[in-house]
């Protein structure tokens, strides 16, 4: 294998295609968010008629800069934080990397008692949980999920941010629509050896839920099967997809929100497939900072992230949102299967750790690493 650092929907799996722009097209790039939210700033901040924050919270928080320490797709990350500034006025500054490295950072960072994050996003339960531990996140309940209480775990430590979808993709100039894979068993087909690219099976939530999908759903000897076809392994998905877009790889693993901006506002030539088995959901969490020096706009971003319009932002990029009242997703113009679905299988927070180390051994002794 290559590495490179830095159930059932029908008979036929659903493949969403994005088209490439001609080249020196001077056309400007789609907006991922389309619609417009109507913000009020008389009484506190209201926005699509739901309370965000109090007036004295939201006076504090204007004249603040957020620092967010995130693992969320950068470029899923950036048109959230694109939307949130636009709806609030609030600017953010923001941190990304893979899962294990963020980690690290945060907890050294804490440990010298110079972590200027003032809001964490994390893909993994375990990690998440050791922040709590560590004194590094306080006790917070957003303001717009009072009494959803499966939405706060750990009592209330984090919160769910958003459900994130992981399938495949393919490159549409390396493959034609008639003949792409529409199961995940199909990538173990011969004709992929050498042009599929996956990221390191051992760690983050992304990581932990597809192990464990495929040990229940595809083929427990599925990851010695693919490992069999040399298939380039990525340290994050955006290296990955750059990749994809580029036609150096056929097929590839990948997030249905990634693809969506890709497709939405590059025009990269990638078509996102709902395959046979399913989609995998892994959950994101948030939560904010004890130390935060930026207190009142962190409080203002996490209830901004967990209300209505929050939770809209995340659909129209492509991801699914934690709270139930929020439609499912839409990617490349085209709306994904509800979350109650069975073309959608959920990994729970609590599972992580329960199956987390011994499907990444499964992992690591298939691609030997």
């Amino acid at each position: 294998m290559k590495i490179r650092k830095g159930a059932m929907a029908s008979a036929t799996a659903l493949l969403l295609v994005g088209s490439l722009a001609a080249c020196g097209s001077d056309e400007t790039p789609n907006s991922v968010v389309t619609d417009e939210a109507e913000v009020s700033a008389e009484e506190g901040l209201v926005i699509d008629g739901e309370t965000i924050a109090d007036q004295e919270t939201y006076e504090a928080a204007k004249g603040q800069t957020l620092t967010l320490y995130t693992g969320y797709q950068e470029a899923n990350q950036k048109v959230f934080n694109e939307a949130f500034t636009a709806d609030t006025g609030i600017k953010v500054d923001f941190v990304r990397d893979v899962t294990n490295k963020l980690s690290e950072r945060i907890l050294s960072e804490h440990g010298a008692g110079r972590l200027p994050a003032d809001v964490i996003i994390t893909s993994d339960y375990k990690v998440a949980s050791n922040y709590k531990d560590e004194g590094i996140l306080e006790t917070y309940t957003p303001a717009t999920i009072e009494g959803q209480d499966d939405l706060l775990i750990d009592d209330g430590a984090f919160a769910k941010f958003a459900n994130v979808a992981v399938t495949f993709a393919y490159n549409t100039q390396q493959v034609d629509e008639a003949n792409a894979p529409t199961s995940w068993k199909d990538l173990l087909d011969s004709e992929y050896a050498d042009k599929i690219g996956i990221t390191s099976g051992t760690a983050g939530g992304s990581s932990i839920a597809l192990n464990r999908f495929i040990q229940e759903e595809v083929d427990p000897d599925y990851w010695t099967k693919l490992a069999a076809l040399n298939p380039t392994i990525y340290d994050s998905g955006g290296q990955r997809q750059e990749a994809l877009a580029r036609g150096e790889l056929a097929v590839a693993t990948a997030g249905t929100a990634a693809v969506n901006v890709a497709v939405t506002k590059d025009n990269a030539p990638i078509a996102l497939v709902v395959p046979d088995e399913g989609l995998v959901l892994f959950s994101f969490f948030i939560g904010k900072v004890a130390e935060s020096a930026n207190s009142e706009a962190a409080q203002v971003f996490i209830n901004y992230a967990l209300s209505k319009r929050g939770q809209s932002v995340i659909a129209q990029v492509g991801d699914y949102g934690a709270r139930p009242d929020v439609e499912p997703p839409v990617a490349v113009g085209e709306p994904l299967p509800a979350l109650d679905s069975d073309q959608v299988w959920v990994m729970e927070p609590e599972a992580e750790v329960e199956y987390g180390p011994a499907d990444a051994d499964v992992w690591k002794a298939a691609f030997g690493r």
